[in-house]
């Protein structure tokens, strides 16, 4: 998979990209990570990429001409499947969406800043729209770095134990069960005596009684 990601302060990643389970995975040659700056597409002194909304209001928007030509100079040298643009109003970020995406070959991933992109670009380019959740953050560069772990983690090849990812919390629409590991015993509480039977049926029925158990509880809203 190659993940272009274009941003206003590609510093950011650095931190994210080049630890863990991403920097295991460029190095396995599964995933290609490439950074563009949008600062780098503008033709002025000042490297301008932002300006006064119409309309008048606090905040600054983005300008089209920087990002449509990084956009353009991409497409031309490879077919993308997806153009994403982190925003809050975008559609909330669920696993369904990272286990589609983690099946393709080439996406771009826009990073919003002040408030937001011209909506021409998002009306011409941008293709699917993501949000991680209902706040706001001062850019998306954190919500792509979000975005590419959930996405690069899914890779066949990246986790050392693939069904590792089958496991995890939302891929069923329910919570992952509790999970415990040496000493048996610990400050009086104890694991579970049917984790300590040796019987895989039991426990596998162990787990998904309590991922229920657990949803019902915490997030209901996921059984519906």
């Amino acid at each position: 998979m190659r993940i272009d990601i274009i941003a206003i302060h590609t510093n950011i990643f650095k931190g994210p990209l080049s630890e863990s389970i991403i920097k295991r995975a460029i190095h396995k040659g599964k995933v290609e990570i490439h950074l563009h700056n949008l600062r780098d597409y503008t033709h002025d002194n000042y490297k301008t990429v932002d300006d006064y909304a119409y309309g008048g209001g606090a905040g600054m928007v983005m300008l089209c001409e920087p990002i449509a030509e990084c956009i353009d100079k991409l497409k031309s040298e490879r077919k993308y499947d997806e153009i994403i643009y982190m925003t809050p109003d975008g559609e909330t970020l669920k696993q369904k969406t990272c286990n589609q995406l983690s099946l393709l070959e080439n996406i771009i991933i826009l990073c919003g800043h002040y408030k937001g992109v011209d909506q021409r670009i998002r009306d011409i380019y941008i293709t699917k729209e993501i949000s991680i959740g209902d706040y706001v953050l001062t850019g998306g560069e954190l919500a792509a770095a979000v975005l590419c772990d959930s996405i690069i983690r899914l890779i066949p090849g990246v986790l050392g134990d693939e069904s590792s990812a089958l496991s995890d919390s939302f891929q069923d629409n329910l919570l992952a069960p509790p999970v415990y590991t040496r000493p048996a015993e610990f400050r009086g509480k104890k694991v579970p005596d049917i984790l300590l039977s040796g019987n895989p049926k039991l426990i596998d029925e162990w787990r998904y009684e309590q991922s229920l158990e657990i949803t019902k509880k915490r997030r209901p809203d996921l059984l519906k």
